[in-house]
């Protein structure tokens, strides 16, 4: 039986198949089209699943996308009419406006457009949301009042309904792009309810047989925050937190406020919290204020979304999020920082009061939720699970003892929650069959069954990693996370010759100095292993030599792009699409944003270290394979790798075992053979774009930047 799952129309689109419960690939469309958190169909992402499935669409028996347009259908046509409502009562007390919006009205015919306005808006929501027809043309819907960027309501409600009606009609799209009849799609399809999606990608991928589970997140189906507990093949939702009131928009808005306003810009803020102290606390409690049983209100007087509404755009390119902060944010901090102006201490501790008050609340709900399941194994998932810092401190201040965060804990990683969520519901109503413990599932390296190195044998030991380490999978193909597209040293050969390498760097460097001495530097690299089917500068080497020479590179302060194996699944560069260099050298930090990276200079590059030899670095001992934890760095250490410690001592580290990666743990094997320190510092191989996913992508950018040298595959590729 296969499964198809899907992320679309929202930012990162993503597709995921299982076949029988085995986790066969899992990938984002960005990868593919080369744009930042595409939010559009996942085409590429589908037609990749289905290659490496080795299947056409004809055979996939069911497809889900994560969005179901009548979960909670009644809370969201009251909403629009509560919004609306309030619209045509401004617009009786000002008839004026309503010339600016192409309609002369009476005072009647004031009453009869707030009469039509809520009336048909509401309808057209709950038929279009119900799965009917729309009750009014969406070009007959006209715009009520501007809400400051260049939409109204009615057509934020209108460009909502086309984007429901998109998710609708799942079977029309996926046919379109993949070219086939819509007659030829045997699937069933389903609607799986975004949250619930993220609590299954937690859970049922996760080593846990009970878990409490987690989701923080901006908004899916009107819901922002959910929690449960997760038990065999069933989970149980406890408790949530609805429209408006939303952690993520909390944090996206003071983004936009300290003049980050890109898709994806809050990581910047988690970087920039530790330059400052949290002097704006007490205005952030106020701005978020915590209930009894977990539960969370915002103060909206700091917010348009609720009132106003916010322009939102999930096409084809990267999402664009209108202004989320009301002037209430200035009237309380001042002015908005404008983009790419100079950063202040007032940003800084903006930015450190927001982290600390989002943990605060954060461990609240934590609390209760552990109060209330007993629990000591927790699955976290949504998009403020790639709040790293908040996660590192999660086993300090709750009651919990273990944690795990799948590598695409985002709307991503929503699209493997929807094969698991409909896996287990299916197995649930079949014969009373169980989806977990049974050999059926995502085992990844880093995620097992039960029996076989999962909680169950864990013991109480959380904060050994010896003992938490989670082993290989028991299936013969891909473990989470490296489940992405792999090419052969054949394919790898085939792209290199075809790029006439040694033509196009010596090109670039004739910039510099003489064309004719840099050709001849560039030979001298090049051993008897130069390949006899091309002149271009590449060198092959066997599975040891690759490494050795790698591990020397890196040693010797040279930047080098690695690009092995399968990629990565979520945000990470976890050893297979990466750019590593020496942590030793306190200038590495400023060479990579100088010759590659351009960042911001506040913000930290990630620490890749040896399973075994965490605890004589870091505070806590915890595996973190998925580089979504920060912890504190020992203070006798942070001397000893100053590139990737933070300013405040912290690291985000990345534990790696030989069972989850062989050769990047043999590549920083031998570097600490090398230097003593098992520790490489590891960055995302790329510049200001998607990570690399091809040979192609991984030569081109080792062309566009100051990389030293390129190991892909077996082969290197250097400049001198």
């Amino acid at each position: 039986m296969y499964i198809l799952g899907i992320n679309a129309y929202h930012g990162d689109a993503a597709a995921a198949i299982v076949r029988d419960g085995e986790l066969i690939a899992a990938v984002e469309e960005e990868r593919f089209n080369r744009i930042k958190h595409c939010a559009g169909f996942p085409t590429q992402s589908i037609q990749y699943c289905l290659r490496a499935a080795g299947i056409g669409i004809e055979e996939v028996d069911h497809v889900g996308i994560s969005r179901d347009p009548s979960a909670h259908l009644h809370k969201k046509v009251l909403m629009a009419v509560r919004r609306l409502s309030v619209e045509g009562r401004r617009q009786l007390a000002e008839g004026s406006r309503q010339e600016a919006v192409g309609r002369r009205q009476s005072a009647v015919g004031s009453q009869d457009r707030l009469r039509d306005s809520p009336g048909h808006l509401a309808l057209h929501v709950a038929t279009e949301d119900a799965g009917g027809a729309p009750a009014v043309p969406v070009r007959e819907v006209v715009d009520i009042r501007s809400n400051g960027n260049g939409h109204g309501f009615a057509r934020q409600l209108a460009d909502r309904l086309r984007n429901a009606a998109k998710v609708r009609d799942l079977k029309a799209d996926l046919a379109k792009a993949l070219g086939v009849s819509t007659s030829r799609l045997r699937a069933r399809f389903h609607n799986i309810e975004h949250h619930r999606a993220h609590l299954a990608s937690s859970f049922f991928v996760s080593p846990f047989e009970r878990a409490a589970l987690l989701s923080l997140d901006g908004f899916g189906d009107f819901i922002s925050t959910m929690w449960g507990e997760g038990v065999g093949n069933s989970i149980k939702v406890l408790g949530q937190v609805e429209y408006p009131h939303s952690l993520g928009i909390v944090y996206t808005a003071t983004t936009q406020f300290l003049g980050f306003p890109h898709y994806g810009d809050e990581g910047k803020v988690m970087g920039l919290a530790p330059y400052g102290r949290p002097r704006f606390i007490g205005q952030f409690r106020d701005i978020i204020r915590t209930e009894k049983k977990g539960q969370f209100r915002l103060n909206l007087d700091y917010f348009r979304h609720a009132a106003e509404g916010v322009d939102m755009t999930w096409n084809d390119g990267s999402p664009k999020i209108g202004r989320i902060f009301s002037d209430e944010y200035v009237r309380k901090f001042g002015a908005a920082r404008e983009p790419n102006t100079q950063l202040t201490d007032r940003e800084s501790d903006l930015a450190a009061s927001l982290q600390l008050r989002l943990e605060e609340v954060a461990f609240h709900i934590l609390t209760n939720l552990h109060d209330e399941t007993g629990l000591n194994d927790l699955g976290l998932s949504g998009g403020v699970a790639y709040n790293s810092v908040m996660n590192g401190k999660i086993l300090l201040h709750t009651p919990f003892q273990r944690l795990f965060i799948q590598p695409a804990a985002g709307d991503s990683g929503t699209a493997l929650g929807v094969c698991y969520q409909i896996l287990n519901e299916l197995r649930a109503k079949s014969k009373g069959r169980r989806a977990k413990g049974e050999g059926q599932r995502a085992k990844g390296k880093g995620v097992r069954a039960k029996g076989e190195g999962s909680a169950a044998r864990l013991g109480p030991a959380a904060n050994d990693a010896s003992r938490f380490a989670l082993g290989p999978s028991p299936f013969a193909l891909t473990p989470l996370p490296f489940t992405g597209p792999e090419f052969t040293d054949e394919e790898i050969l085939e792209e290199l010759q075809i790029s006439d390498l040694k033509s196009q760097i010596s090109d670039r460097k004739s910039q510099i100095s003489d064309r004719t001495s840099q050709i001849s530097d560039l030979k001298s690299q090049i051993s008897d292993r130069t390949s006899r089917s091309s002149d271009a500068a590449f060198v092959k080497y066997s599975d040891s030599e690759i490494t050795t020479r790698a591990a020397r590179d890196v040693a010797d302060g040279l930047v080098v792009g690695w690009f092995q194996g399968r990629m990565e699944f979520g945000p990470r560069a976890l050893g297979n699409r990466s750019i590593v260099v020496d942590p030793r050298r306190a200038e590495m930090k400023d060479i990579l944003n100088q010759r590659i990276k351009k960042r911001e200079p506040f913000r930290p590059f990630a620490p890749s270290i040896l399973a075994e030899y965490v605890g004589d670095y870091f505070e806590q001992t915890h595996p973190a394979p998925t580089m979504l934890m920060v912890y504190q760095i020992k203070p006798e250490r942070r001397g000893e790798i100053p590139a990737v410690t933070h300013v405040d001592g912290s690291g985000r580290l990345q534990t790696v075992s030989r069972d989850e990666n062989a050769r990047f743990y043999q590549l920083i094997e031998e570097f600490y053979k090398l230097t003593g320190v098992p520790v490489v510092l590891n960055t995302s191989f790329n510049e200001n774009e998607p990570i690399v996913c091809t040979p192609r992508d991984a030569i081109d950018c080792f062309l566009k930047t100051r990389m030293d040298v390129l190991y892909i595959g077996n082969h290197s590729v250097r400049r001198k």
